[in-house]
């Protein structure tokens, strides 16, 4: 992997992105760190919280969905929370009684792995922006690690509703 990034917003978030060869990180970077930024905004998270996100290609996207999901095939996105949400709780108060990392100072949400030939390839499939596609699987993701889900009707629907508020309030539009 090339390029390891750290950058810290305000008291709030501390996030890593690491981009496997990819020329344009610098150019995308922003992106991801306003979908990041925004849905927890959304979500009136208050609590120092991390999170990594890697952009890597089909191939090992492949390899990491057979691994964790026994699925033999790629995705463009993956999540991998580290807090379980009770149900009916807060996501503020159930974060804010997380252990912290000792090094950081803050809560470890979780890991975003992204396929950046899925962005690429989804992005011209549906007709919108490269930028428009990353900042939505990253807003998708950002509500896995926050305990949302679409297992069910009402579950798809909630997630839905909320993608498309985040992305609104970044003025990312189809």
């Amino acid at each position: 992997m090339n390029g390891l990034n750290t950058q810290r917003i305000g008291e709030i978030m501390m996030y890593y992105i690491e981009w496997s060869s990819r020329e344009k990180d610098l150019l995308y970077e922003e992106g991801i760190l306003k979908a990041i930024s925004t849905s927890l905004k959304y979500e009136s998270i208050k609590t120092d919280v991390e999170i990594s996100v890697m952009i890597i290609d089909n191939k090992y996207m492949e390899v990491i969905n057979k691994t964790y999901r026994n699925i033999d095939t790629t995705t463009d996105v993956l999540s991998f929370p580290m807090i379980e949400y009770p149900k009916g709780v807060q996501l503020e108060k159930t974060i804010s009684i997380q252990p912290v990392s000792p090094e950081t100072g803050k809560v470890y949400l979780g890991d975003i792995l992204i396929s950046w030939d899925k962005v690429i390839e989804q992005s011209e499939s549906y007709g919108h922006s490269v930028e428009r596609e990353l900042c939505f699987l990253v807003v998708h993701s950002m509500l896995h690690l926050l305990g949302y889900d679409h297992m069910n009707n009402n579950e798809e629907k909630m997630m839905k509703e909320k993608q498309e508020a985040i992305l609104e309030e970044m003025e990312i539009i189809r």
